[in-house]
């Protein structure tokens, strides 16, 4: 019987150990949304982009977006960060208060800066390209440096950030290959991508 006891105690601060050190009120409710938010972005920036073209694999090279156009485009994807930014925040407050838990800790500071550090350095990577005019890889930049992010702080929360990560990595060197089609892999991997995994998590966390 104590020996029992002692395996239960054991257990239970092995799960006290873990849960201090990741952030486990990452809500699947924010991947469904950002998958929702990025497949209407997407459908925005194509009429934006093929007004006039017909998507194919070596579209890319006779594509011309003007100032305007790429003005709108960034506009587009501010907005979609954004939303995808508050429903993150929103839904995980929501779950770290279900659960009597800290949405700001120590745990979610580590996660942040270890995912805002690939990102960032994507961020800027992908502006200087734009700035140069070179628009045909951004699409699979943006999906490689978030799978990147993702992977890099999946230590620090759920073990499904890591797969969503890998997944988005592939796809982002997948659209690499086929150029024409950045903007389709970028609504695949953003926008599906999301709204599935976002579903994994939510039916085995969210609903517990």
């Amino acid at each position: 019987m104590e020996s029992k006891d002692y395996l239960k105690d054991l257990s239970e601060i092995k799960d006290i150990m873990h849960k201090s050190t990741r952030f486990m009120s990452l809500s699947g409710l924010s991947g469904i949304l950002a998958g929702i938010f990025s497949l209407i972005g997407a459908w925005r920036v194509h009429d934006i982009i093929y007004a006039t073209e017909t998507p194919s694999k070596d579209a890319y090279k006779s594509i011309v977006i003007y100032e305007l156009e790429m003005l709108q485009i960034v506009a587009i994807a501010i907005i979609v960060i954004i939303l995808s930014m508050l429903a993150g925040i929103y839904f995980s407050w929501r779950k770290a208060r279900k659960h009597n838990e800290k949405l700001w800790d120590a745990a979610s500071k580590r996660l942040l800066i270890n995912f805002l550090i690939p990102l960032v350095t994507g961020g800027f990577f992908i502006l200087f390209l734009i700035e140069k005019e070179i628009y045909a890889f951004v699409a699979p930049l943006t999906l490689v440096f978030y799978g990147l992010a993702c992977v890099n702080a999946s230590k620090y929360t759920l073990g499904y950030t890591r797969y969503l990560g890998i997944t988005m990595i592939i796809i982002g060197l997948l659209s690499v290959y086929y150029l024409g089609y950045g903007l389709y892999f970028w609504a695949f991997g953003f926008g599906v991508c999301h709204i599935v995994y976002g579903l994994l998590m939510y039916f085995k966390f969210d609903k517990s």
